[in-house]
């Protein structure tokens, strides 16, 4: 792959890929800063695109017409919702679906799909970069709402209806857009709280930690593909 596109919701979600990957040309188009760097014969081209489904739609799209990457790599955090993925576990998507609206207004208007399947290229690469470094990783389902779960109630209600592996806020949106542009995409995100009750103060105690632990992971990623 020559051009490898990564998405993060945060600042914090890549700052320690700016700082590996050094000084970058920025560009800023429609209200996004992406910052371009040059490794061998790839080019990774990073943006923040904000946090939530709206955010990230737009972004995605605004890097794929403008930068023409071979993949798109959406990075971060997230809640964790399987019982057996623990906080700094990885969870990388199978497929991404939003949890917070009837599937039936995607499956049956355009685009006529509303779960979104991840590339299994990147998702095997996903793997091995993470047996590499040592670190538990999940495949499976990521959901995505406009909202930060921190509610017990609320994650079992999610759990119930559709068996996550993880909860973010960006994920599904990315999906979709790659969907549309017949794009291989991934979403790899580092756990870093629970979605319940104490999902907040866990948020604050490990977002960083998380966030260095996926960005090593996704860059490692890069060299491979």
């Amino acid at each position: 792959m020559n051009t490898i596109a990564i998405i993060g919701a945060m600042p914090s979600e890549l700052a320690d890929i700016r700082a590996i990957l050094g000084e970058a040309e920025v560009k800023h188009i429609s209200g996004f800063d992406f910052y371009i760097n040059r490794r061998g014969n790839k080019t990774l081209v990073n943006a923040c695109c904000g946090i939530a489904k709206v955010n990230a739609a737009v972004c995605a799209q605004v890097m794929t017409d403008n930068f023409k990457p071979d993949c798109i790599i959406n990075t971060g955090i997230a809640g964790g919702m399987n019982p057996e993925v623990k906080v700094c576990d990885i969870v990388i998507s199978t497929e991404v679906l939003p949890h917070d609206l009837d599937l039936h207004f995607l499956n049956d208007y355009p685009p006529y799909c509303g779960i979104f399947k991840a590339d299994e290229k990147l998702i095997e690469t996903a793997e091995k970069v993470c047996g590499e470094f040592g670190v538990n990783s999940f495949r499976g389902r990521i959901v995505s709402g406009e909202a930060f779960i921190s509610s017990s109630e609320v994650k079992q209600d999610i759990l119930e209806r559709l068996d996550p592996y993880a909860v973010d806020m960006e994920s599904a949106a990315v999906g979709h857009c790659c969907f549309l542009n017949k794009l291989p995409y991934v979403s790899v995100r580092c756990i870093s709280d629970n979605a319940d009750d104490e999902g907040a103060m866990s948020f604050d105690e490990f977002e960083k930690i998380a966030a260095k632990r996926v960005a090593e992971i996704v860059l490692r990623m890069c060299e491979l593909l």
